[in-house]
């Protein structure tokens, strides 16, 4: 069993260091530090140098900034970003709209204009350059001199398709040989038993695409550049190791963060969950032993998440009870995966989009300190379920801040903070083991 959990949390670590090593080539790179070193601001993609601004140009600069929105004090010059402090006069929507349509006016679209809030809580704007800047294209830059990233097509869809249909294969092969039990051998001589696999391969891939493009979707309402979701297909343990998007543009506000992180887990869930439910019906049960755990599936109890353990009652019904595990079906198998999945990606800590969600709801700072508080307890969960350990050790050697967007201050409203604090239910739902009353009552 502790193979088999090493196999799959090593999984979840793979994939999230490829996913976030291929956004790190296309997306904004990391936040480069200003002068204070609380205050981050999201570089252009290639850090391109930035132009100096003449005397001029500086006093166009401030009059982009009215008085009565933003009382400018001081321009601030860095390597990479122009700084303009001062204070807000009005609400953060209305001064983000009015100041970067004034920028825009007057210098195009030769920067990305970001209002972030510093440590101390005061705003400040930062001008970064923009290096797919299309004024500048047949002017005095050509489209050979632009970013590579920018110059390649956005959707290569024969590359999506062939990914696809790799893994396709890939989860296939697993669901036959780990999932329904023929060994290699008879299926290489026998092909016809890859359609055993064939269940659990279309559910597990229908459950990562439907999240995947949750997240694409919604990237592309608020025109975001985004590429076509990629799967990882890999020849053992799950055939996989996920699907990815990659996001080649600034998040332009926390609503549009807020919104793409939380698409892909409640995509992903509408789906799981009615394929778990029909897998837990078609699965049976055997005698609750020492082998049972979390990372068993022909012995799974299903006890140590609140979620899990209410969806197998409601499947199986009185055939569950409190001396009995599950062995899944490989339907199941795909639910049970995508449950776990969406519970890593809802966690509230950096890149994942649990840390998206607390970032847009509370802000950069307070979603770090979220990110950190859920290390903490992950640590203090797994003394008490051990399965969990190398679960908490991933967390903690991830990132813990996230990128801002470009406008980072406004706050979202009430239904977006209620939808955030339902996902966060999700997620304790599906970690926090069943309560002994509760499981009393069902007799599970």
């Amino acid at each position: 069993m502790e193979l088999w959990l090493l196999l799959f949390l090593m999984v979840l670590l793979t994939y999230f260091v490829v996913k976030r090593r291929v956004a790190s080539i296309t997306r904004s790179q990391p936040m480069t530090q200003t002068s204070a070193p609380t205050e981050t601001v999201p570089p252009a993609v290639e850090k391109p140098s930035l132009r100096p601004i003449t005397k001029q140009e500086e006093t166009d600069l401030r009059n982009c900034f009215p008085w009565g929105v933003y009382y400018l004090q001081n321009v601030e010059y860095r390597p990479q970003a122009v700084l303009c402090r001062g204070k807000l006069r009005t609400n953060p929507d209305t001064a983000y709209q009015t100041v970067r349509e004034n920028i825009e006016a007057e210098f195009g679209d030769r920067f990305f204009v970001i209002f972030q809030e510093s440590f101390s809580g005061k705003p400040f704007f930062a001008l970064v350059p923009n290096p797919y800047a299309q004024t500048k294209v047949g002017e005095n830059r050509t489209l050979e001199s632009l970013p590579r990233v920018y110059r390649e097509s956005l959707t290569r869809p024969g590359l999506a398709l062939a990914l696809l249909l790799i893994t396709l294969f890939t989860t296939t092969l697993v669901g036959a040989t780990e999932i329904a039990g023929f060994p290699l051998e008879e299926v290489q001589s026998n092909p016809a038993l890859l359609l055993q696999g064939l269940s659990y391969a279309v559910a597990l891939m229908g459950i990562l695409s439907i999240h995947e493009l949750g997240h694409y979707v919604t990237a592309i309402y608020y025109k975001m550049r985004s590429t076509l979701p990629y799967f990882i297909p890999v020849p053992f343990f799950l055939g996989t190791f996920g699907a990815f998007i990659q996001l080649r543009s600034p998040v332009p506000n926390r609503k549009a963060l807020f919104d793409v992180g939380i698409a892909g887990p409640l995509a992903g869930l509408i789906v799981t969950i009615p394929v778990l439910l029909w897998g837990l019906t078609q699965s049976g049960v055997v005698p609750l032993s020492e082998e049972s755990g979390l990372v068993n599936i022909q012995s799974l109890d299903p006890r140590f998440s609140l979620l899990l353990a209410l969806l197998s009652k409601w499947a199986l019904g009185s055939q569950l009870t409190p001396e009995m595990a599950i062995n899944l079906h490989p339907v199941a198998v795909a639910g049970y995966i995508g449950l776990i999945v969406t519970a890593f990606n809802l966690m509230p800590v950096g890149q994942l989009d649990g840390g998206h969600i607390v970032h847009a709801m509370f802000g950069q700072r307070m979603g770090a300190g979220i990110g950190q508080i859920t290390r903490l307890l992950m640590l203090i969960l797994a003394m008490k379920e051990p399965d969990l350990l190398l679960w908490a050790i991933i967390l903690i050697f991830m990132p813990i801040a996230d990128e801002p967007a470009l406008n980072d201050v406004s706050e979202l409203d009430n239904w977006r903070d209620l939808g955030g604090l339902l996902a966060l239910v999700m997620l304790v739902s599906i970690l926090l083991p069943l309560p002994g009353t509760l499981a009393a009552v069902l007799n599970v």
